[in-house]
């Protein structure tokens, strides 16, 4: 639900569409013209419906009167991050979320994960937020564009990326953990979040080949999971030297 998530999944092509429900009162016009261009180019049915029916299946969400009928989100295998940088000839650049639970905190890191090419996005199958509409709506369709894999363990994941060469680098709050600019993330980079408030868990942070925090000169003693992350996205990108990006 919400135009640009909408938009996103019907332009990415990945899930099935059955239909397309707009409200009785939206007009046709800006990007909801360009929403019922597309749906009528894929052949997808449209319905005008009373706003009641849409709040109910956007549950409670912010539908901007656009709600798609669509399949399950299409989950990616590990290996198939690999293949994408491969074939880019890149080397892996990769976001780990560990439990992280707030479909905000996570749809805005799929958003930026997307702007910095990221190769994919791996979170644990248990006790994790998934691909939920929520977090499709939140990542303003993004994810629709990403292969992001569910695992059944993280830290098993993170072994077999390791004997992969992708060097785990975890980002953690505190006085003692080096800041980002101390390392060189020029490499084969799995990028470790904890979740909001707990952070990463002791076998995660454990799993992690390096552990690096964000300066900070404030009163506060850390940002947001998101901010923070989105921070670390953009700071190993540029070591990269905004590989992929036309200037």
């Amino acid at each position: 639900y919400g135009h640009w998530a909408v938009m996103e999944c019907l332009r990415a092509g990945r899930r099935s569409a059955d239909q397309l429900l707009l409200s009785e009162t939206v007009e046709e016009k800006g990007v909801v013209a360009d929403i019922i261009a597309l749906a009528q180019k894929k052949g997808i049915k449209i319905q005008r419906s009373p706003r009641r029916i849409l709040d109910d299946l956007a549950a409670g969400g912010n539908h901007q009167s656009t709600v798609l009928r669509v399949g399950q989100y299409p989950y990616a295998d590990v290996e198939d991050m690999l293949s994408l940088a491969q074939q880019r000839g890149e080397k892996p650049f990769l976001l780990l979320l560990d439990l992280l639970k707030d479909p905000q905190n996570v749809g805005v890191l799929l958003r930026v994960a997307d702007s910095v090419g990221i190769h994919g996005i791996i979170i644990q199958e248990r006790r994790s937020v998934s691909v939920t509409p929520s977090v499709v709506n939140a990542s303003s369709g993004a994810v629709e564009h990403l292969n992001v894999a569910q695992v059944t363990n993280l830290p098993t994941t993170m072994k077999d990326l390791k004997e992969q060469d992708v060097w785990l680098v975890g980002l953690e709050a505190g006085p003692d953990v080096p800041p980002i600019d101390k390392s060189d993330l020029n490499m084969s980079l799995g990028l470790v979040l904890g979740s909001e408030g707990e952070g990463m868990r002791r076998l995660v942070r454990e799993t992690c080949d390096i552990l690096l925090s964000l300066p900070m000169r404030g009163h506060l003693a850390s940002l947001n999971v998101a901010t923070a992350g989105s921070v670390a996205l953009y700071t190993a990108w540029q070591a990269r030297g905004w590989e992929g990006w036309k200037r």
